[in-house]
């Protein structure tokens, strides 16, 4: 498995607009390839900003870097820039591969 992992910091009082982004958007990720999960999760208030993180589970480092050069990965990103101001700062994006999974 292959996770990636954006981790944004949210302007506060600004939480239900992020939210109401992301769960309106088409990701388009259920057609593609190699995609098995996608979560978004809300985290601890800060002084100044809500950590959310989104988290996609792949099969391999394939399928993700195909998705990102993919019509599906510009399509679910078209217009992001429009919601700038929700945020404190751009994504930090994490990558990680599987070492061991228990289910």
């Amino acid at each position: 498995m292959y996770l990636t992992m954006n981790r944004f910091k949210v302007r506060l009082g600004r939480e239900t607009d992020f939210e109401e982004v992301w769960t309106r958007r088409d990701s388009h990720l259920k057609s593609v390839p190699g995609f098995l999960a996608f979560h978004l999760l809300k985290g601890p208030e800060r002084a100044d900003h809500r950590l959310y993180a989104s988290h996609t589970a792949w099969e391999s480092a394939a399928a993700f870097q195909d998705w990102t050069r993919s019509e599906a990965f510009r399509e679910a990103h078209r217009g992001a820039g429009a919601h700038a101001d929700i945020y404190l700062g751009p994504p930090d994006l994490e990558i990680f591969e599987s070492v061991q999974s228990v289910s």
